[in-house]
């Protein structure tokens, strides 16, 4: 498997939309984050009617022996709540039961420019289990994620803490189950299922904001095998499409990843792609825009007032990247995103 570009094509997809153009918290599209691969609490999602899912399942065709190895990587995000909270007393050193005022209601925080909800990677791992094992003994793995608090001190212009940045991590209980099914003496039927089994405490009367706190976001797996070869559901060999129609994916569209004509790896995506995705080479970093042209966007970055530019600074990491990254940008690597021939062929016409 081609590790750096599975790397790529899958960190794509975990940060998805993660923040879009103009990269502002203060934007109205930018206030309901994390639009893809979402796995809502179970009893949270139940109250919506399955609306808001609960679970993901991936199957997919694997041509191998009893003895072939499967390997799986469950990845997503964890949502953190990033706030400010004040001092009664600005000082020089922080105490060990400092308390800063946080603002209480949705309308006191969207004041504050600084106040966000950010996302920290997270990887389950299932690893080198046969497919022989799994057909006998279906896997069933459980994961918790523990609460976290964190605090960041903020000075003033005299040197002295003030504020503090509070950033909020709270309790994920999920399992990953993994399956398999011979279909014949060389053929399996590989399920993943990926449970968000956490209990919301409020969940009867939680908002979609409170509910994403407990979830996994942008949720998807990479799938690699050895000594056997996965089989691409989009363009199944004849006498395997069959089986193929037997595949159930939910919330999720697998698709082969890595170097073209590679069949050793596979990506279980909550986007559709085709197979063998691939990210431009012309590309400077990611963008994070659904349907992103890197042009265009960067284009428009540099068009951002300086207020805009200060607040897209102060609201998260990935975007004060994105615009050092874009002001920094040479003239010729503008030009390389104008428009790249890829390749001539011959028209039909011309081959006759």
């Amino acid at each position: 498997m081609n590790s750096k570009l599975v790397e790529e094509i899958a960190n794509a997809v975990l940060y998805e939309g993660y923040m879009l153009y103009p990269y502002r918290p203060s934007s109205v599209k930018n206030r309901q984050r994390w639009n893809f691969g979402v796995v809502y609490p179970r009893n949270y999602s139940e109250l919506q009617k399955g609306s808001d899912p609960w679970n993901t399942q991936t199957e997919c065709l694997v041509s191998g022996s009893a003895d072939t190895t499967i390997n799986v990587k469950v990845r997503f995000l964890q949502g953190i709540a990033r706030t400010i909270g004040e001092l009664e007393t600005p000082r020089r050193e922080l105490y060990e039961n400092d308390d800063p005022k946080i603002p209480s209601s949705p309308a006191a925080l969207e004041q504050q420019p600084q106040s966000w909800q950010e996302g920290a990677e997270r990887d389950v791992l299932v690893e080198s289990v046969s497919l022989g094992r799994l057909a006998a003994e279906p896997l069933s793995q459980p994961f918790t994620l523990a609460p976290c608090r964190t605090t960041e001190p903020v000075r003033d212009a005299d040197g002295l803490i003030a504020k503090l940045v509070v950033r909020n991590q709270e309790s994920i209980f999920g399992r990953v189950a993994l399956s398999a099914t011979r279909l014949k003496e060389d053929l399996f039927k590989v399920t993943l299922t990926v449970l968000n089994e956490t209990i919301l405490a409020d969940a009867a009367t939680a908002r979609r904001e409170r509910a994403i706190m407990q979830s996994l976001l942008s949720a998807h797996s990479v799938l690699s095998v050895e000594d056997g070869e996965f089989v691409s559901l989009l363009e199944t060999p004849e006498d395997l499409k069959e089986f193929a129609t037997q595949c159930k994916n939910i919330s999720t569209w697998p698709v082969l990843v890595g170097e073209q004509g590679s069949r050793d790896a596979m990506l279980s995506s909550p986007i559709i792609l085709y197979d063998y995705p691939q990210i431009a080479p012309e590309s400077a970093g990611d963008l994070f825009d659904g349907t992103e042209i890197d042009e265009i966007l960067a284009l428009r970055i540099l068009t951002l007032t300086e207020d805009e530019k200060n607040e897209m600074r102060q609201g998260d990491d990935r975007a004060r990247q994105v615009l050092e990254r874009t002001e920094a940008l040479p003239e010729e690597q503008f030009l390389k995103l104008h428009g790249v021939l890829r390749g001539m062929r011959p028209s039909p016409e011309e081959q006759q």
